[in-house]
């Protein structure tokens, strides 16, 4: 299957700056650079669990943003958020 991983990483701290080169090495073992914070990697089941793993142990959930996007063909998309971003449910109601 076809992952997308994006994140943004919060830099303003030397921690921050730390987290953000660490996860960009957990996604460089995996997948391939396609743009500065995102990442396509071809993986299993196993692959992909082992890499939400593996990032989420990287990443401050309080100040940082990581989005895991599973592609399936024909199977449906789904995807797994983390962190301080919160998308819009375009699916749901629109409140004005």
């Amino acid at each position: 299957m076809l992952i997308i991983v994006c994140y943004d990483v919060n830099t303003e701290t030397r921690e921050g700056r730390r987290r953000l080169r660490r996860v960009a090495k957990v996604c460089e073992s995996t997948g391939q650079r396609v743009q500065k914070s995102v990442f396509e990697c071809q993986v299993n089941l196993m692959q992909f669990e082992d890499l939400q793993r593996r990032l989420l142990a990287e990443i401050d959930i309080q100040q940082d943003n990581l989005r895991l996007y599973r592609l399936n063909a024909g199977a449906g998309t789904e995807v797994r958020e983390f962190g301080v971003f919160r998308a819009i449910d375009f699916e749901g109601p629109l409140a004005l």
